[in-house]
């Protein structure tokens, strides 16, 4: 794909179409590198939430994946009385 280079503020830069963007879930940040003579980018994620999936299912596994505080009463569990 052949794409323009802008200029942004004292630099260059390039657009990278909302397409690829979604592709590559490329949300806020991209690796650059440079080999033999060419420029390659990755997406980089922040990793929030990176591995829950696998740890959930390993808590369901151990059985660890119950409430801890069944016994502390919620909105509605009784009425005031004044």
């Amino acid at each position: 794909m052949l794409v323009s280079i802008i200029p942004i503020g004292n630099s260059k830069g390039i657009r990278i179409p909302k397409t690829i963007l979604q592709q590559l879930n490329i949300q806020e940040k991209v690796d650059l590198e440079i080999h033999e003579n060419e420029i390659h980018l990755k997406p980089v994620n922040s990793g929030i939430r990176k591995g829950w999936s696998e740890a959930f299912e390993k808590m369901a596994e151990y059985g660890d994946d119950k409430l801890q505080f069944s016994d502390i009463p919620g909105e509605g569990d009784f009425e005031w009385e004044w």
